[in-house]
């Protein structure tokens, strides 16, 4: 009751306008919250993925528990990035649950406090939650998952090529020295280093003509540089190769939009690179719907927030069952879901990346808004 007295006497005295100390304090409950549930969310991600990147390669390396333990570090701020409107959903649920059950928000409204004062610190929270995801957290996980993938790469590899899985993303380039088609199970340097790459030359009839299995290439200018490699040319046995090179015309952002993921690439880089691969004519559709869903995060977060207070606000004075609590959660998965879908079109080109990344979360505030409206304001 001491922090509700505080409430009042907050209230009291600002005619009706919400003070610096009681909006500090509801900005920094959030701030708090959210900071937690990061916390354990990480931890429980860092200690599945060390369970399954133990399982994969402990028997393959030497020191494979402490290689495990840098993969599963260096992944988890990647997978943390689709956790976060989640995280900041159930913050703004839990946040206002427990203003509620401790009389804090009955006390601010009947010192003339209106729902919407008090919810202005804590979507200014989930704002600045969204700016730390973009400058902080994206980043990390871009360099962090990149080293990750190249680490993964030697560890399972073993210092030996592997063959090419059948979800490998492939490019085709056309040179005086005839068709090559090229595979790689993983890019690294933002398109110009390939890892366990394939290169499939193709002969004037048509057919495969030889086979490059190479541990690593590089994208040099105007060729690939090959090392350690295993070629397999037609009716002859297989043999080492310790480095070689096959001309290209390729450039490091066609490689980077064919077969580099946009979530590799930081906030900061992204335009940059869009506008890079568009002077090569090439649309760019999923780097530019990435760059402009990782824009729209922040106010994605605020309507997150919005939604937890449909179903939270009142549920001291209201006594909202589980199942209400539940249904604002589930509304939040859906408003996930909905993103990801329409980012999906977006990518394929199907919808402007503009409208795929911000149709969703101006449709979810007007719902967030409009409910608070009907029920605030009658």
């Amino acid at each position: 009751m001491a922090a509700a007295g505080g409430v009042a006497a907050s209230g009291v005295g600002g005619a009706g306008m919400i003070g610096f100390t009681l909006g500090r304090y509801f900005f920094m409950r959030y701030i708090v919250l959210t900071f937690w549930f990061f916390i354990g969310v990480a931890a429980i991600i860092f200690i599945v993925s060390f369970t399954e990147i133990s399982g994969q390669i402990g028997s393959e390396i030497d020191n494979a528990t402490a290689m495990a333990l840098t993969i599963a570090a260096l992944q988890t701020p990647m997978i943390m990035q689709q956790a976060v409107p989640f995280i900041g959903l159930v913050s703004g649920i839990v946040t206002l649950m427990a203003l509620n059950r401790k009389y804090e928000l009955v006390v601010a409204r009947a010192a003339g406090i209106s729902a919407w004062q008090f919810l202005t610190p804590i979507c200014l929270g989930a704002f600045a939650y969204g700016l730390a995801t973009l400058f902080v957290l994206n980043p990390i996980a871009s360099v962090g998952f990149e080293r990750a993938q190249s680490l993964e790469t030697d560890a399972r590899s073993g210092g030996r090529a592997s063959s090419s899985r059948p979800d490998t993303p492939w490019i085709k380039q056309r040179t005086d020295e005839g068709e090559t088609i090229i595979g790689a199970q993983t890019v690294l340097q933002q398109g110009l280093e390939l890892a366990d790459a394939t290169f499939l030359r193709i002969g004037d009839d048509g057919e495969i003509s030889e086979r490059i299995d190479a541990q690593r290439a590089y994208l040099r200018d105007g060729y690939w540089e090959i090392a350690r490699a295993q070629r397999i040319r037609d009716g002859a046995p297989p043999e080492s190769v310790e480095e070689m090179r096959i001309a290209t015309n390729l450039v490091p952002e066609y490689v980077l939009e064919r077969l580099v993921r946009p979530e590799m690439i930081p906030i900061y880089e992204l335009p940059r690179k869009i506008a890079a691969a568009r002077s090569f004519g090439l649309r760019a559709d999923a780097f530019a719907t990435h760059f402009h869903s990782l824009v729209a995060l922040p106010a994605l977060l605020v309507t997150m927030a919005l939604i937890a207070a449909t179903v939270s606000m009142r549920f001291a004075r209201m006594g909202q069952s589980a199942t209400i609590i539940l249904g604002g959660v589930l509304a939040g998965f859906l408003l996930y879901v909905v993103s990801v879908l329409v980012k999906a079109f977006g990518s394929a080109g199907l919808v402007p990346p503009v409208a795929a990344s911000w149709f969703p979360v101006l449709v979810a505030g007007f719902f967030g808004v409009t409910f608070l409206l009907y029920k605030e304001d009658g």
